[in-house]
């Protein structure tokens, strides 16, 4: 796994920071937000050959903004990114540090489609109460709730889950997304007790022998449809008073997001959420297993 550096002095962030904290007045907040988001960029652009911000093209730029896009990042988010670069450049101008400005045709994510929303940390936690576990069936669409949102998967891959993906020693759990990859992703505590729980009390009532190994099942004991993962989100986001449009993809970008809010490395959400090419697991050491689950643990609301 390629765990990015800490970027170097030629990015200037130092500078950057007294700037924006003395020059610009920011707040506290802002300050540490804008130096997350130049920091992430710094690693971006070193992994692709920009050893510093004179050598970013706005060509580059754009491809940044499109690759935290693809990443399923919320608009606010993502605008949030574009005026950090902006602010960043001006203060390089500004400084003599660099000769051009590559940010100022940057697009406003405001011109782009629509993505789907993404919840708060307050909506996800209403979501995932929204279930009510006297019921048999709400036992399982806790596990399925609280594991879409740990673990960032979508939804092909949620219901295609084994009972034998789950390694609950291990913390992670084994999943096979586009084009038969496999990965494996870190799942939370309260995920996994979750998953346990259902898989304990509720998944051998359900399995009539039918199951054919599958986590989540239905009524009938059979294999949870895409549909019928669908129809458990959408009915726990209206039993929760959510005025959002929840989807499984809904649960993604939520997954990123907040990973992504909280510090985490592009690196790390990128593996989670399956957007490399990863040959086989054997290509995971332990010590890459230890730091994926440090970083889910470290940044997810619910690790």
């Amino acid at each position: 796994m390629d765990r990015s550096p800490a970027p170097p002095l030629a990015w200037s962030l130092e500078r950057f920071r007294d700037y924006l904290a003395l020059e610009a007045g920011n707040s506290g907040n802002t300050v540490a937000s804008y130096l997350r988001d130049i920091t992430r960029l710094a690693e971006y652009a070193t992994s692709h050959g920009a050893k510093s911000p004179e050598q970013l093209s706005a060509a580059r730029l754009r491809e940044f903004i499109y690759f935290l896009k693809d990443l399923g990042l919320a608009t606010t988010t993502i605008g949030r990114q574009i005026s950090a670069i902006r602010t960043y450049f001006k203060f390089l101008v500004g400084e003599g540090l660099a000769a051009r400005d590559p940010s100022e045709r940057l697009e406003s994510p405001k011109r782009w489609r629509t993505l789907p929303a993404v919840l708060s940390v307050p909506e996800v936690e209403q979501l995932l109460q929204a279930p009510n576990t006297d019921e048999p069936l709400a036992i399982r669409d806790r596990a399925l709730l609280e594991f879409a949102y740990a673990t960032g998967v979508r939804v092909s891959e949620l219901v295609a889950l084994k009972l034998q993906d789950i390694l609950f020693e291990d913390g992670v759990a084994r999943v096979f997304g586009k084009g038969a990859k496999e990965r494996l992703v870190p799942v939370g505590r309260r995920a996994l007790g979750a998953v346990a729980l259902y898989a304990r009390q509720i998944r051998p009532t359900l399995d009539r022998g039918h199951g054919r190994g599958v986590l989540f099942l239905n009524a009938r004991g059979t294999p949870l449809s895409r549909v019928g993962a669908w129809g458990v989100i959408k009915a726990s986001a209206r039993r929760a008073g959510l005025a959002k449009r929840v989807t499984p993809h809904t649960l993604r970008h939520t997954f990123a997001t907040h990973l992504l809010e909280g510090g985490a490395d592009l690196r790390a959400v990128q593996e989670m959420l399956g957007h490399v090419d990863l040959a086989t697991t054997q290509l995971y050491t332990h010590v890459d297993r230890d730091y994926l689950r440090t970083v889910h643990k470290s940044y997810h609301p619910r690790g």
